[in-house]
């Protein structure tokens, strides 16, 4: 039975983007929630729709509903093709859910980006009047998974034949499915993970020499859109 919140004069929004810092934030967030015992939501933010986000990214989104879900958030808040800025975003969707405290995350800055980029914290402030900011530090160095034992992701494609899929990265008319490719580090073959989004959902299978080593179930009317 879900908790009834008691304290409504407090609500927390926790603004997500991209990257395993992702997770980090929102359970700082639902920690904070916690001890308060008041609302919590996430936001993710982008300037694109969400049909044209890559593999990587809707993995990520796929990754924060559900942490979002496990953990009992209030709302769990999708913002794609927004024409307005991140802070205008997070700011029209502060007030709508009477938030009093916001948690993000921010790399560290030197001097050199902030006088050249200006600082997303300093305008997050500006507009935000009368809202507590809790900014939780990110780590460049923090990784993936995918990239701590990967290389960089390329975009590749799973061509269908007899014996099952196999990888490609050029496009083609028996192209099923596209996606990221992650070849494992050290390998001079291309063995690694491919990642692909279908129907909304993301998917995750291992490559062994080229050729997926596992079934893939085809979503019902899947037809060839390429």
């Amino acid at each position: 039975m879900e908790k009834k919140k008691v304290r409504m004069d407090e609500s927390i929004l926790v603004c997500v983007y991209y990257g395993p810092n992702g997770e980090r934030l929102i359970r700082r967030g639902h920690k904070l929630a916690n001890m308060l015992n008041c609302p919590l939501y996430v936001l993710t933010v982008d300037k694109r729709p969400y049909d044209e986000f890559d593999a990587e990214k809707l993995s990520y989104i796929e990754q924060w509903k559900e942490l979002s879900e496990e953990l009992g958030v209030d709302k769990f808040i999708l913002k794609d093709n927004e024409a307005r800025s991140s802070v205008k975003t997070i700011k029209a969707v502060a007030h709508k859910y009477n938030v009093t405290q916001v948690i993000i995350g921010e790399a560290p800055q030197n001097r050199w980006e902030e006088i050249t980029k200006g600082s997303f914290v300093n305008v997050l402030l500006r507009e935000l009047l009368f809202i507590d900011i809790h900014i939780v530090a990110v780590d460049r160095t923090l990784k993936s998974e995918s990239e701590t034992t990967y290389e960089k992701g390329v975009r590749g494609f799973l061509q269908k034949d007899d014996k099952g899929y196999l990888l490609q990265f050029t496009k083609s008319k028996t192209a099923y499915y596209e996606g990221v490719f992650y070849k494992e580090i050290g390998t001079d073959f291309n063995n690694g993970i491919f990642k692909f989004a279908y129907g909304g959902k993301t998917y995750e299978v291992n490559v062994e020499e080229d050729r997926v080593t596992e079934d893939i179930k085809e979503p019902p009317n899947c037809n060839n859109k390429n």
